[in-house]
C-alpha cells in the first residue's frame, strides 16, 4: 500500500474522531470520560501520520 494512501486514511480517521469527540463533549455534561477516549484515539492516529510524514521523506 502507497505511504500516501496510509496518511490518508489516517487523516481521515482523525478528523472523523475528532468531530465525535466535539459531539461527545458537549452531549456528556457529567461525565467525561467517552470525550476523553475519543479525543485520545484521534490523537493517537494524528501521531502515528505525523511520524510516518517525517520518517518517510
Amino acid at each position: 500500500m502507497n505511504i500516501d494512501k496510509i496518511r490518508n486514511v489516517l487523516n481521515i480517521l482523525f478528523m472523523a474522531l475528532a468531530v465525535v469527540a466535539v459531539v461527545l463533549y458537549f452531549v456528556f455534561d457529567e461525565d467525561k470520560k467517552p470525550f476523553m477516549y475519543v479525543c485520545g484515539a484521534a490523537l493517537f492516529f494524528k501521531l502515528v501520520e505525523f511520524y510516518i510524514r517525517f520518517t518517510n521523506r
